[in-house]
């Protein structure tokens, strides 16, 4: 059995934002509450059936039972190792998950619908690159003393374009301005940005 005092602390927070929306909503009527998991959990009858007032209340004892084990848990495995050797490579499992969780999502590579095998090892590589490129990124970032929200870096890379304009023979590419957190974002990262409109004349 172990404990992640990390973990106790977000399990302790869950609940008490999931015990104020519930005392919150107490207060507008409780008897819709009942329907749903997440609060039904925290509730007892606050009297016999029948009697005037409300029908739930919280009960501090399902709250106190609950907070013993705020950050414990329990790692099985079939390996032939030794539980020291366990609990790190368990904690390297939770790592890897929480890194899938963020290229599902913040990073935006789902849904993908394969159809071979070798779509699934180009969706794992890519996944896989972008997060290490990620990683590189944010650790640029931070040794400028520079952290951004990913949104914020997301949203602004999607409105950094360029477009090509030719007319009679001769090209120029305009560049979008870098607002937001883009201008910072590249020179933390030491990459030099093209300027606004450059003329391709002369170009390879």
């Amino acid at each position: 059995m172990c404990r992640n005092e990390a973990e106790a602390q977000k399990d302790a927070a869950d609940r008490r934002a999931i015990v104020e929306a519930l005392d919150q909503q107490l207060e507008r009527g409780d008897k819709a509450l009942i329907g749903n998991s997440a609060y039904r959990r925290y509730l007892r009858r606050a009297g016999a059936a029948g009697e005037p007032g409300p029908a739930f209340e919280i009960d501090p004892g399902k709250l106190a039972d609950e907070a013993r084990y705020d950050g414990v848990f329990v790692p099985r495995t079939n390996a032939r190792i030794t539980p020291l050797q366990a609990v790190p490579r368990y904690r390297d499992l939770m790592r890897v998950e929480r890194l899938f969780r963020a290229a599902k999502a913040p990073m935006r590579t789902r849904p993908i619908h394969h159809s071979s095998d070798a779509a699934i090892r180009g969706h794992v590589f890519c996944s896989f690159l972008g997060l290490v490129l990620r990683h590189e990124l944010e650790e640029r970032c931070r040794k400028a003393g520079f952290r951004p929200e990913w949104g914020d870096v997301l949203r602004g890379l999607d409105r950094l374009q360029e477009a090509t304009l030719t007319q009679d023979g001769r090209s120029m590419t305009l560049r979008t301005p870098a607002t937001g957190v883009v201008g910072p974002l590249f020179k933390a990262a030491r990459i030099a940005l093209p300027s606004n409109a450059r003329d391709d004349a002369g170009a390879a």
